[in-house]
């Protein structure tokens, strides 16, 4: 197992892998310590995100294995749908994976995500249009909606560019 801490401009993540594999990226609240990592997996992981970050990589092209039930990874595959700058709602996920009464346990697959980002679950919002929870904080749930929106051109965003 590789780990590594990496500065991102909404706080550190920590990066796990296996041998090839991703199988986390979280977001951390608290302060960390970068250092290089010795897994190849890690640094692309790096290197994606510093792209996803500077507005110049809308999609990642990472070797994942993220541990989970076959429907949270169900749920996971559904999430890769959700286009770059665009959100949708858990009814709307629901209604895509044919499975309209399982909108609680679609949320809490989508709560259970473990690669930040990569796996869009910042894209999934209430019906009515409200950020709903998310583990890294609503408020960065909305700093990457935003960001993702200022990228592409559409909508007024409050980032400070």
């Amino acid at each position: 197992m590789y780990e590594a801490f990496h500065n991102t401009p909404l706080g550190f993540v920590r990066i796990r892998a296996e041998e090839r594999f991703i199988t986390s990226i979280s977001i951390r609240d608290e302060e960390c310590v970068e250092m290089p990592s010795p897994s190849a997996a890690i640094n692309l992981a790096i290197k994606q995100l510093d792209e996803y970050f500077a507005g110049k990589r809308k999609e990642f092209d990472l070797p994942m294995n993220q541990p989970g039930t076959d429907f949270q990874k169900e749920v996971w595959k559904n999430l890769l749908t959700v286009k770059y700058g665009s959100t949708m709602s858990y009814l709307q996920l629901a209604n895509q994976m044919n499975n309209p009464l399982a909108i609680r346990a679609i949320a809490a697959s989508n709560g259970k995500n473990m690669l930040w980002i990569v796996v869009p679950c910042h894209r999934i919002i209430g019906s009515n249009g409200s950020l709903t929870g998310y583990a890294g904080g609503l408020w960065r749930k909305q700093w990457l909606l935003e960001h993702e929106a200022h990228v592409i051109g559409i909508g007024q965003t409050k980032l400070p560019f």
